[in-house]
């Protein structure tokens, strides 16, 4: 139910809805009442303008609304004798609990609205069968684009479900082949170690054991994204017509940066802590997240500036994505559209997570956007490499 507060708030749609409707229900029973040579008496009116207030929190409590538009019609309708009207009012009442309640709610709101909404026309408080009939069309219009609404807002929200979950099983399928790919890679280079340690061990005990170090370190390490790559589904993979280019990494970070840079962003590039090679499923991971993030930077953020940060830290990589745009929701930053699912978003996170890392894609409170990843990356992947650690800008 919410807070007080939360049930009586309104926004600026609903504040334009009311003023709409009493302007248009002012302009139609004055010139109603002017061609029929009819009062239009302050009580009518502050009648129509309380009625179209009231619209204000339609939203928390349509029914109750409804009840204050048909009381403040009947007011109206005794103050002046108009002519059979349905008013804008009404219709927007009448609407919203269409759209909002259970059918019993509706059925019972329509039929009280037939009746109550012709009393007190042309001075008598009995409605006539002619107002009660157009009334009754009136009000089956009303209930019935309600329903029409109602029907094309569950279609459009099962259609974006279906696009989100192809665009998250075609962003696994994509993850299985490079994952694929870099299985294999492992799988040949433990081939090639094994039968140099075999042919290393008679003459050269010290060469066999370095193959033998490289070999099971490529072990571990195939067997890591062996079970990744278990957890994802290849079902209906077309063949590709062509072999896959080699997969980008954390050392293709600077041409992506250059590129964001000519394509009109000033965009800085740091690294922090002592670089050292990472599992290739992690460096792509990197890669793609940082790669995700100019992209809907330079399609969002309009004339912005941006900042990525790679940190290499004894246990995880991190990288952080910042621009000075005007922000917005994950959604709208994150996404290629249609709907609210951000595909782009649900990309990186599953990439993400598939590494047991987190992702956070949220505004930043002084303006702008951030994209932040953190993936685990075990001791064994790679020792540091002192002659390659830097900390400034590329």
């Amino acid at each position: 139910m919410g807070t007080r507060a939360e049930r009586l708030e309104w926004t600026r749609g609903d504040g334009l809805v009311a003023v709409g409707a009493a302007a248009t229900d002012l302009t139609g029973l004055s010139l109603s009442a002017a061609v029929d040579g009819t009062p239009f008496t302050p009580t009518a009116a502050l009648g129509l303008v309380l009625a179209a207030l009231t619209l204000l929190f339609r939203r928390h409590h349509p029914v109750v609304v409804l009840g204050a538009v048909l009381a403040l019609g009947v007011v109206v309708n005794v103050a002046t004798p108009a002519p059979p009207h349905f008013g804008l009012a009404l219709t927007v009442a009448l609407f919203t609990v269409a759209r909002r309640c259970r059918p019993a709610v509706v059925a019972a709101a329509g039929l009280a609205a037939v009746p109550l909404a012709a009393v007190g026309l042309a001075g008598s408080l009995l409605p006539s069968g002619m107002n009660l009939l157009t009334n009754a069309v009136a009000a089956a219009l009303v209930v019935g684009g309600a329903v029409a609404a109602n029907r094309w807002q569950r279609e459009t929200e099962a259609n974006r479900r279906l696009l989100a979950e192809r665009a998250v099983a075609e962003e696994r399928r994509r993850i299985a082949r490079e994952l694929h790919d870099i299985v294999a890679h492992h799988i040949t280079t433990m081939q090639l170690m094994a039968g140099g340690a075999r042919v290393s061990l008679a003459h050269d005990p010290a060469a066999a054991r370095e193959a033998l170090v490289v070999l099971e370190d490529s072990g571990r390490m195939a067997l890591g994204e062996m079970r990744q790559l278990l957890d994802v589904l290849r079902a209906g993979e077309e063949a590709e017509s062509a072999p896959p280019a080699p997969q980008p990494g954390t050392a293709d970070l600077e041409r992506i940066v250059t590129e964001s840079r000519l394509a009109g962003m000033d965009t800085e590039f740091t690294v922090h802590g002592p670089v050292r090679e990472l599992p290739p499923t992690v460096a792509l991971t990197v890669f793609r997240v940082v790669q995700e993030a100019l992209t809907n930077a330079r399609k969002h953020a309009g004339n912005a500036s941006a900042r990525v940060r790679l940190t290499y830290r004894a246990l995880e990589v991190a990288v952080e994505v910042c621009d000075d745009g005007p922000g917005g929701d994950p959604p709208r930053r994150a996404s290629r559209q249609p709907g609210r699912g951000g595909y782009g978003l649900i990309g990186m996170r599953e990439r993400v997570a598939l590494h047991g890392g987190t992702l956070e894609a949220a505004p930043r409170a002084d303006g702008g956007f951030r994209v932040a990843a953190r993936l685990p990356v075990p001791a064994a992947a790679g020792a540091p490499d002192g002659a390659r650690g830097e900390d400034g800008p590329r």
